[in-house]
């Protein structure tokens, strides 16, 4: 058992130096725990007792998960988190792809030479809803202090606006 301890306490110190940290207090504490108790002459003790041994051997494991756990955790963070200066966005296929038209006709309109053969609608209420969402999610990651227009909810209102006087039933529309 003591052979097993030393090879593991062996394994940790090589692997936190590796990675350049020490190795956590927690996991220190529990190793100088099971050197303690295998320091110390064990008697035997009746069938229903814990061996002393064993219990500080637990404690050592608990310490070693738990420092393994956070350093795992802390690196899953640190690579789901956007690169310097840069910003993440969670967005669903047709989102995107809604997205994707969208810019390729606003690029269209941005050429000079654009004479506006190809055409591309939205087919349903619904689908113009969806992309005025995407486009919304993209305006609101936006720093606060880089958006061309201080209120987003006007031109997420003028969206819906120009969407549902489009979509308004026939009779309605021929009044107007």
């Amino acid at each position: 058992m003591e052979e097993a301890t030393r090879e593991i306490c062996r394994g940790l110190d090589s692997h936190w130096e590796l990675e350049g940290g020490g190795v956590p207090v927690a996991v220190e504490k529990a190793i100088a725990a099971v050197k303690a108790v295998s320091q110390k002459r064990r008697r035997r003790t009746g069938s229903h007792t814990t061996d002393p041994y064993h219990a500080q051997l637990w404690i050592l494991g608990d310490a070693i998960g738990e420092a393994c756990w956070l350093k795992g955790h802390a690196s899953g963070i640190r690579r789901k988190a956007p690169a310097e200066g840069k910003i993440r966005v969670d967005l669903s296929v047709n989102e995107l792809l809604q997205l994707g038209w969208l810019a390729h006709l606003g690029f269209q309109h941005m050429m000079p030479n654009y004479r506006g053969f190809e055409i591309y609608r939205f087919s349903s209420e619904e689908d113009a809803l969806e992309g005025a969402r995407a486009v919304g999610k993209i305006e609101g990651v936006i720093p606060v202090k880089e958006r061309p227009v201080a209120d987003l909810t006007v031109q997420f209102k003028s969206r819906q606006k120009l969407i549902a006087d489009w979509w308004k039933t026939m009779p309605d529309r021929l009044m107007a």
